[in-house]
């Protein structure tokens, strides 16, 4: 009975034993294939960081080689450039031996030929010298001489702006148009209201649909002709009492640089002469020179423009009188005005620079200056100051 009961307990210990023994084996198993894993894994990553090694050392050959090869291609143009320049030497002295050769057979011919068309530019030249006078009308007989005096008329407006009266109407009406940047015009039955201290709130109020740019505008036979605000080149001919627009144009070239370095915020400046209207800009490709051109008011529509001697640096201002250009020059910290080029677009030998031309009893500097034919005075805008200067004028030689 005893020896059974010891059986009886003896069996579940041994089956304890067997069921243990079989889970170590398991885990033994499973540790196994993880350090295999493993062991695969560092494989894998040591030949990936061998392949890179292998990569950065092609790639820093293959860099070595090109800039080699970049140097050698540097070296070879320098050559071929050479080469070339020898060889276009070489076909110019050999232009130059066959054009010798020719004028030596046929000398004859080309000196008719050479006269020819020195006859045919002569003939041109005349022909457009006549039609230009025919369009100006050549009525001017008188050149300006000196600036006689000045008048402050009234101070009012910041430091840019532009007044004036219209010359192609009878009416005495004054104009003022403030800022460098604006909307609206100013418009005074006569300048002894515009003197007026309560001037504002007698002036007539002419909003424009299109703001402008610059001081360089004016008002002539009852329009508005002003550079448009935020175009490069766009002038707006303005019917002031219709209060609309009534054409536009392009000014070729214009718009680029300022007119005058000394008035940045001007890059094209109109003014009106005994002529009519014109155009005044500076351009790069003549060094910033200043370029005169004309414009039928009526058409608007270029008639015809000339390059200037007129330099554009340390100008602020400059108006036509006459057919002639007058460019206002003074110092960057402003002092004395000067007169100091003069172009005359029917006699370019009549121009000249420096003609000590100075505007009196005043220092400062000028935002706009603007010639009235009508009644031959300057209307300036200085320093927010309103300015007519008198003119002394002689008849030309």
């Amino acid at each position: 009975m005893a020896v059974s009961q010891v059986h009886f307990l003896l069996i579940p210990f041994l089956m304890s034993i067997m069921g243990a023994a079989q889970y170590l084996m398991q885990d033994a198993a499973l540790l196994s294939y993880i350090d295999q894993r493993f062991l695969s894994l560092e494989k894998r990553l040591e030949k990936c960081n061998q392949d890179v090694l292998e990569y950065v050392e092609e790639f820093r050959d293959f860099s070595n080689t090109v800039l080699s090869r970049l140097a050698g291609l540097n070296t070879d143009k320098a050559e071929v450039k050479s080469e070339v320049e020898n060889l276009l030497t070489r076909i110019d002295h050999a232009q130059r031996d066959i054009d010798y050769f020719g004028s030596v057979t046929d000398s004859n011919a080309c000196v008719e030929v050479h006269e020819d068309l020195v006859k045919q530019q002569l003939l041109e030249e005349a022909e457009e010298k006549k039609r230009l006078k025919l369009m100006l009308n050549a009525s001017c007989d008188h050149v300006l001489a000196g600036i006689k005096s000045l008048k402050v008329v009234k101070k009012t407006g910041g430091k840019y702006g532009s007044w004036m009266k219209d010359p192609g109407k009878k009416h005495m009406k004054i104009y003022l148009l403030s800022g460098s940047v604006n909307n609206e015009i100013l418009e005074f039955a006569n300048i002894m209201t515009f003197m007026e201290n309560s001037h504002t709130l007698k002036a007539r109020r002419v909003p424009l649909p299109l703001p402008w740019e610059g001081t360089g505008h004016v008002i002539y036979q009852g329009f508005l002709f002003y550079h448009r605000y935020g175009s490069l080149n766009e002038i707006i001919k303005f019917n002031i009492l219709r209060r609309s627009v009534a054409d536009q144009m392009l000014l070729p070239g214009a718009g680029r640089i300022p007119a005058y370095q000394l008035s940045p915020h001007t890059k094209i400046d109109l003014a009106v002469d005994e002529q009519g209207l014109w155009a005044l800009h500076a351009e790069p490709e003549i060094g910033g020179n200043i370029v005169i051109t004309k414009i039928n008011h009526v058409t608007m529509a270029v008639e015809h423009s000339w390059d200037t001697p007129c330099s554009s640096k340390d100008a602020e201002a400059a108006f036509m009188a006459c057919n002639t250009l007058h460019v206002v020059y003074n110092s960057p910290s402003g002092g004395t005005s000067h007169i100091q080029c003069v172009y005359d677009v029917l006699d370019a030998l009549n121009s000249y620079i420096n003609p000590g031309l100075h505007f009196p009893k005043r220092q400062g500097s000028h935002s706009t200056i603007h010639y009235n034919p009508k009644e031959k005075q300057l209307f300036a805008w200085g320093d927010g100051s309103q300015i007519i200067y008198k003119l002394h004028t002689e008849k030309k030689v």
